[in-house]
This record gives structure tokens, C-alpha cells and sequence, in this order.
């Protein structure tokens, strides 16, 4: 239950709100909805609010997510692992050169060891796509990334813990400070 998040002050509910979509609009509209009597509601609320994003939410939004490739650990050999975020690394240039923002792909009902592959044909595939599809599909990983996020915390806030990893940014950006992470971590 999002105890924590109903009984935040509006601006600490809405920091706590940007950790899972970078969207300030997302994260206001939100908050401005508390409280909510269970978790369902408060991802229902959660999915209500990215689908009405703007074009310039989803942008703020993209521009919040971590610029480095995450690769998943699995059980592969490191020799496995450099090629893999070798291919990650080039194919995450390509994407952003072609549509200006980072690649953002949910991967939370992903197998670990299927996650890399996800990872890497998601990207690949991505890339033929026009930019308007583009940024519908975007828009859609978005939005399952931030309803996993806003899971994580509010589990995180039940087991009394304020949860998350800083995330690895590029140096002078304005991103969120800690983020309920996917499962998946860099290797």
C-alpha cells in the first residue's frame, strides 16, 4: 500500500514520484490524486497520467533516464559481457542519433538470462522504426518502466526503506538522484 506516498507533503510525494518518470507534469498529477487506498489505484492513476503525457512530457521524461546501457547479468564470461556492452554501447549511439533520446525498454517480465537478447533485438529492431512510432513505443516503455519503478518504491517504503541505486548519469545533467530500479543491473 503506498502509505508513504499518501502521507507525503505534495513536493516530497512529487520528488519521490520523478524517481520513477521524469515527467514533472506525471509526477504532479500524480500526487495531486492522494490518496490511494491500494497499490491498483495508485498504478491506474499512475498509467491515466503517461498516457495523457505531451510530446514535451514524454521529452523531459526521456531526457530523466540513464544515458549508459544497462547490461543484465547473467551467467556469461566477461570476455561475453565486454562484446555485449560493446554492441550496446554502439547500437545506443545509433539509436540516439536517430531519435534524439535515449533508448528506454521495459524489461521487468524479462527472464535474467533472456534479458540481454531482449535488450539487444528491442534496440535493433527499434531502430527501422519511423520516428512517430518511435515515439509511441517510447512513450508505452515509459510507461511500464515507471509502473514497475512506482511498485519497487512503494514496496521499498513498506519494507521501510527509501530504496533505489543512484543512477549513472552524465555529468551536469538535471536527473533524478535515485531511482527503484528494474531487477536488471550494469555488469
Amino acid at each position: 500500500m503506498p502509505h508513504q506516498l499518501n502521507a507525503a507533503t505534495p513536493d516530497a510525494a512529487e520528488a519521490a514520484l520523478l524517481t520513477c518518470c521524469g515527467s514533472r507534469h506525471w509526477a504532479r498529477r500524480v500526487a495531486a490524486h492522494r490518496p490511494y487506498p491500494d497499490l491498483d489505484a495508485l498504478l491506474a492513476a499512475a498509467d491515466e497520467a503517461a498516457y495523457d503525457l505531451s510530446p514535451g512530457d514524454l521529452i523531459e521524461a526521456l531526457a530523466c533516464e540513464p544515458l549508459d546501457p544497462v547490461v543484465p547479468r547473467q551467467s556469461a564470461s566477461h570476455a561475453t559481457r565486454t562484446a555485449a556492452r560493446t554492441a550496446l554501447h554502439a547500437a545506443h549511439a545509433a539509436y540516439e542519433s536517430r531519435f534524439g533520446h535515449t533508448f528506454v525498454i521495459c524489461l521487468d517480465d524479462v527472464a535474467p538470462d533472456e534479458a540481454l537478447d531482449q535488450l539487444l533485438s528491442g534496440i535493433r529492431s527499434r531502430l527501422g522504426n519511423d520516428p512517430e512510432d518511435e515515439r509511441a513505443v517510447s512513450a508505452e516503455e515509459l510507461r511500464r518502466l515507471a509502473r514497475g519503478r512506482l511498485a519497487r518504491l512503494t514496496l521499498c517504503q513498506t519494507a521501510g526503506n527509501s530504496g533505489g541505486h543512484r543512477a549513472g548519469h552524465a555529468a551536469g545533467e538535471s536527473r533524478p538522484q535515485s531511482r527503484p530500479d528494474s531487477p536488471y543491473v550494469p555488469v
